[in-house]
């Protein structure tokens, strides 16, 4: 068998039996009333991405500074870019596999996706990760979100008067369709146990993940 073919097949059937796995096609109307939102950056309004943050990743209160948006950092400013780290997503692969920064630095992160799947580059601890792939999966399920792209119309529609919206528009987060790319911009301002990583059902499991070794500030 061809190996892209075998590749693309084997990719599929992980991501079918990720969403089986929790809990099936369908999704109850008490849990996701009538959809979600989506805030798209400047490069996505190019065609090159779609930021996709989560409340998950946050720490349900990061619009206040609480939480764990505290415990991984905080948006970066443009101008206190202290360096760019290029990061490759693959199928389904990172790289570079793992990276270092140092507390207080503020990068930007350039990223591209070479694969010919969506991915996701997020920046989290890995309970942080746990809890969005359960968003993430629930997006996949609504067609929200499909294994190789978003449908913006679904994600722009209504939410039933806003109750149960789960919204993606965190800086930490970014969702990059086949051959297109994408930024992020973070301040990691203490030292954590972080990771980033690909939430897409099936990804991570599949080793889409890498460490984040923050040095100590001087």
């Amino acid at each position: 068998m061809n190996s892209r073919i075998f590749k693309t097949t084997a990719l599929t059937a992980l991501f079918v039996f990720s969403l089986a796995a929790n809990g099936g096609m369908a999704i109850a109307a008490a849990g996701h009333s009538g959809g979600q939102n989506m805030k798209k950056d400047a490069n996505a309004e190019k065609g090159h991405g779609a930021k996709m943050g989560h409340g998950a990743a946050m720490g349900h209160g990061a619009e206040k500074g609480g939480g764990h948006a505290m415990a991984i950092g905080e948006p970066g400013d443009t101008a206190k870019v202290d360096r760019t780290i290029a990061i490759t997503m693959s199928d389904n692969f990172f790289e570079p596999e793992t990276f270092s920064v140092k507390e207080g630095e503020t990068i930007r992160f350039v990223i591209t996706n070479k694969g010919e799947f969506l991915h996701e580059f997020n920046i989290g601890t890995a309970a942080m990760h746990a809890a969005h792939q359960s968003e993430m999966t629930k997006m996949m399920e609504s067609g929200m979100l499909t294994p190789t792209g978003i449908d913006h119309s679904k994600m722009m529609m209504g939410s039933g008067g806003g109750k149960m919206m789960m919204q993606h528009n965190d800086p930490n987060s970014v969702l990059v369709e086949p051959g297109k790319k994408a930024e992020v911009i973070w301040r990691f301002s203490k030292v954590a146990k972080l990771e980033f990583a690909c939430n897409v059902p099936g990804h991570y499991e599949s080793g889409m993940m890498g460490g984040i070794k923050i040095k100590p500030g001087h």
